[in-house]
């Protein structure tokens, strides 16, 4: 062989053990992701208030709300992030949404009396 040493048939069983190796064995597969749930991003949306990251709080109930905009609790999750932002108009007026889906939501309706000013929805009925 001109090109280089001649091949030693004793390492082939040595390359052999190498490629069963499980350090060069195809790597492993990643875990799946966990579906992205309205419940995950409202829990993400309160977990990022609690941490003072307001504008992500705000992205994530906003995301809620695109994921299944007939689910009050979104709604009311978001104007709760209005009010403690000191937003009250832009929180009555996810209340008031939250209270166009379901009149009775009751958490809707405990965060418009805790405004002062009431629901505009019931005030036109």
């Amino acid at each position: 062989m001109p090109y280089g040493l001649p091949m030693n048939f004793r390492a082939i069983p040595v390359l052999l053990l190498l490629a069963a190796s499980p350090v060069l064995a195809a790597p492993a597969k990643p875990k799946a992701e966990p579906p992205v749930t309205v419940e995950t991003l409202l829990a993400q949306a309160h977990a990022a208030v609690g941490r003072g990251e307001t504008e992500l709080a705000l992205r994530l109930a906003q995301s809620a709300i695109v994921a299944d905009p007939a689910r009050p609790g979104s709604y009311v999750a978001l104007g709760d992030i209005y009010a403690e932002t000191g937003q009250p108009d832009y929180a009555r007026n996810f209340y008031d949404a939250a209270l166009g889906i379901d009149p009775s939501q009751a958490d809707a309706l405990k965060a418009l009396s805790s405004l002062g000013h009431g629901s505009t929805v019931n005030a036109a009925r």
